[in-house]
């Protein structure tokens, strides 16, 4: 199927079949029921998950294969966002040519980087991409705001040129004039499933890069990159110059950052330095690490989990917290909503911080680690008991 083998064929159908059906798995609970704070279904939150999806397959590529941690990684993902607002508001609104400028133009910034970055391995590779994605990070903020607008940021505007949409186009993104902002609401057994154009674009766009990368995980590249991670040295000793395929898979890491930041200017049409972060590089990490580094599926399952959380936990304050506890005598409420007010609302941060710290020391394989031990459980064989009347074997 599509030149894949019998198991990542079937990998690759189970997460189209997911991806089709994400607004009924992040729906699960009716809009009465008490619940429904844990439902995640709506167009924003969906589409993130499969937006950071591409940036955390892409950063996987590099850190999954190579071994090599970048902490730079936002700066294309701010990169990318910039180059689709420009192109909105000087071609056009239509989002192909937005994204074909993202990824070209991170990719492009991707060699750059990578070949000054890659001439240092380890802690110090680590060190220079952080360095310049600051250094991107502080010249969008402040030197270059003629492009980027400072810390104001980049909108599209009803006055800018667009030399290509004429009068009466839309205003704003579209896929050749369908807005991907449109919704189809379904309300059934007390259930309200949102269909937006903008997520089922997100999530094709997602598949495709997805898919790529099963073929690059695969392929005889992907071998080599494996073979760095295993032992670069032992590889050089052969004779092969590792230095063009460690540069190959940073570029393609970054043009698929570039891509992710294309998309989410695409659902939100503006751009600002806050994307480039050295925190957004951070996330990534987490995200692929949470959810299994060097896997195919496990970034992905980590970026869902991070920002599905993220939009259960920031929207718990301490107000939801004194309804859930409400039945408790009022000292022991009180004491009881003050404590996990520190993990949830603003500081749902430490909610993440203790879960990526329980993984990394009970589940150094991730959530995909998690899943084959409880794959492994349920599926354990007990042993046949022996016959006391069966004749022994000659090993016995």
């Amino acid at each position: 199927m599509l030149g894949l083998n019998k198991i990542d064929a079937r990998l690759f159908v189970i997460v189209i079949a997911i991806t089709l059906l994400t607004p009924f798995i992040m729906q699960p609970f009716s809009e009465g029921s008490a619940l429904a704070q844990f439902n995640g279904g709506y167009p924003d939150l969906m589409a993130k998950v499969a937006i950071f999806g591409i940036f955390a397959v892409g950063f996987n590529i590099l850190f999954g294969l190579t071994g090599y941690l970048s902490f730079g990684h936002a700066a294309f993902l701010g990169v990318g966002s910039y180059s689709a607002v420009w192109m909105f508001k000087l071609l056009s609104l239509n989002v192909i040519p937005a994204l074909i400028l993202a990824v070209v133009v991170s990719g492009i910034f991707a060699v750059v980087i990578g070949y000054i970055s890659l001439r240092r391995s380890g802690i110090y590779f680590s060190i220079l991409t952080l360095a310049m994605a600051e250094m991107s990070y502080r010249l969008a903020y402040s030197v270059l705001t003629p492009i980027t607008n400072g810390e104001t940021g980049l909108q599209v505007r009803a006055t800018d040129p667009r030399i290509l949409d004429g009068e009466g186009a839309a205003q704003y993104p579209n896929l050749f004039g369908l807005e991907l902002s449109s919704s189809f609401k379904w309300e059934v057994w007390g259930h309200l499933f949102t269909f937006n154009v903008g997520f089922y674009f997100c999530a094709v766009i997602w598949l495709i890069a997805f898919y790529f990368s099963i073929r690059i995980f695969r392929s005889p590249f992907g071998l080599v990159l494996r073979a760095v991670k295993s032992n670069q040295t032992r590889l050089n000793y052969t004779g092969l110059n590792t230095r063009p395929y460690t540069l190959a898979a940073f570029i393609i890491s970054g043009m698929y950052a570039g891509l992710a930041g294309g998309l989410l200017a695409v659902m939100d049409p503006l751009a600002g330095a806050e994307r480039m972060v050295w925190t957004a590089s951070g996330e990534v990490v987490i995200m692929t690490i949470l959810g299994g580094a060097g896997t195919l599926i496990g970034p992905v399952l980590g970026a869902g989990a991070i920002k599905y959380l993220e939009n259960i936990f920031s929207k718990i304050n301490e107000g939801v917290l004194h309804g859930w506890f409400e039945f408790l005598p009022d000292g022991l409420e009180n004491a009881v909503v003050w404590v996990l007010s520190r993990f949830t609302g603003e500081g749902w941060a430490l909610t993440l911080g203790l879960m990526f710290m329980l993984v990394v020391i009970f589940l150094p394989g991730g959530l995909v680690e998690g899943g084959q031990r409880i794959y492994g459980r349920l599926t354990r064989k007990k042993p046949a008991k022996k016959d006391p009347s069966a004749p022994a074997t000659p090993a016995e």
